[in-house]
């Protein structure tokens, strides 16, 4: 590496930037990080901060890369499948995987976050916090900084600079300046409010912690995710426009009537129900989607503000780090060859990351309106049942995303596939024992190959 190769300059210090720092800091380079809000450590979590997240194979596996999976062990709590609430207080199980190795676990964004900022400074990375990015001059990677503080700006020079700043970034936002960047946001027209259900006087969970609680109402819905302190960190989705909406709901009565007559056995467990919801503000969801993702062998977009996905296939942090773990591997192979290895980088993912944002749609609608329909929890039985008969031929869509490694477009791709023949085989049987397995035989030897997994 020649001198200036050495110095790296990222903005954002959510969760990717830290890790992605971390593992530079270990390669030789020196990383400074500039992050608009203040250090969290030193100052109360708002909310939206603090939002828990689902950590799965690919998450953990850019952990394990950087050391640093064991000791988040200690801030996980394992959910082996989602627990399914009717309006009438009826609790239906239902596994993410084939066995009890193949489960997905929740986190704390806030502990997740604090931890890898504490690794990242331990190495070496230099943070500097309420340092807002305004800009970059992105011909020589001059980044445009205002202390939030001061309110004093500046210009900085840079030599190479990642974009890790979320779905809002500053960076993509100067890119969309150029010539030829193609650039697509899409809202949801729903929003969501963070809300907790408190634990059992003795530190206990109140409901089973190990799985993620779902009240689908067909149009809404409300989960609920376990924290390792006896709590559950809870999200109301709604729409923002309709009846029941945020729009609507503007009275503690009303609340009260929406949680009364659809989530009734929570009202209980949440004593602070109306102060949170009322005080707590409401968040949007976008999925992103631009190219390219660099611009002059200088600047790269990275995590959401590459691709930003809406979190409901639980693949939006998982997703960030994989592109830390691809990063890495080309750096480690062609070396810092920048224009070379962010050409290369985007080559790699854009297609993948793409397939993951449509999925993370396709999966609310599968979260609010299916979960609870008993045809469905049917042709789950009936997927686990192929798993098992054909284990390296036949893997449930949701296991390639979640439980392998498998590139998220060819999970799509071969997700497609594989529901035609799950739905040929359901259509005329109302039992897995029903299940006409020559007639499955046939489907999976002409419709699939044996999978690659990792």
């Amino acid at each position: 590496m020649n001198n200036s190769s050495k110095f790296i300059t990222l903005v954002g210090a959510g969760l990717t930037g830290p890790l992605l720092a971390l593992s530079l800091a270990d390669r030789g380079f020196h990383v400074d990080i500039y992050e608009r809000r203040p250090d969290m450590r030193q100052g109360e979590i708002s909310a939206g901060r603090s939002i828990n997240l689902a950590i799965s194979t690919r998450g953990i596996h850019a952990l394990s890369e950087a050391g640093l999976w064991e000791e988040m062990r200690r801030i996980i709590v394992p959910m082996k499948g989602r627990m399914m609430h009717s309006v009438e207080g009826q609790i239906t199980f239902q596994p993410y995987g084939k066995n009890e190795n193949e489960v997905i676990n929740s986190i704390s964004r806030a502990d997740l976050n604090i931890a890898l900022v504490n690794a990242a400074e331990a190495r070496g990375v230099r943070f500097h916090f309420n340092e807002r990015c305004t800009g970059i001059d992105l011909k020589t990677a001059a980044l445009r900084l205002r202390d939030e503080i001061s309110g004093q700006e500046r210009s900085m020079p840079a030599q190479v600079v990642i974009g890790s700043d979320g779905s809002a970034s500053a960076i993509r936002f100067e890119m969309l300046k150029v010539g030829r960047f193609n650039f697509s946001q899409q809202y949801l027209d729903y929003g969501y409010k963070e809300l907790t259900i408190t634990a059992n006087p003795d530190g206990s969970h109140r409901m089973d912690p190990n799985a993620l609680h779902i009240w689908p109402r067909g149009s809404y819905m409300l989960i609920a995710l376990p924290n390792i302190d006896g709590t559950f960190a809870c999200i109301l989705f709604l729409p923002l426009e309709g009846k029941p909406s945020f729009s609507k709901i503007n009275t503690e009565a009303g609340l009260r009537d929406l949680f009364e007559k659809q989530f009734a056995d929570v009202v209980p467990l949440m004593p602070q129900m109306t102060k949170q919801f009322f005080e707590n503000p409401t968040g949007s969801m976008v999925t992103v989607k631009c190219a390219p993702w660099s611009a002059y062998g200088k600047t790269l977009l990275l995590g959401d503000a590459a691709h930003a996905i809406v979190p409901f296939f639980g693949q939006g942090m998982n997703c960030a780090f994989e592109d830390c773990t691809y990063f890495l591997e080309l750096l480690d192979k062609i070396g810092p060859d920048w224009p070379r290895l962010f050409r290369e980088f985007e080559e790699a993912r854009r297609a993948n990351t793409d397939a993951i944002a449509d999925l993370a749609n396709e999966n609310f609608i599968e979260m609010r309106d299916k979960v609870g329909d008993p045809r469905f929890l049917f042709k789950k039985k009936v997927e686990l049942a192929l798993e098992a008969r054909y284990p390296k031929i036949f893997v449930p869509r949701y296991a390639m995303v979640t439980f392998h490694r498998v590139p998220y477009a060819l999970a799509r791709s071969r997700g497609e596939t594989q529901d035609r023949v799950l739905t040929e085989l359901c259509d005329s049987i109302h039992s897995v024992a029903e299940i006409d397995w020559s007639k499955a035989d046939a489907l999976v030897q002409r419709e699939l190959t044996p999978l690659e997994t990792a």
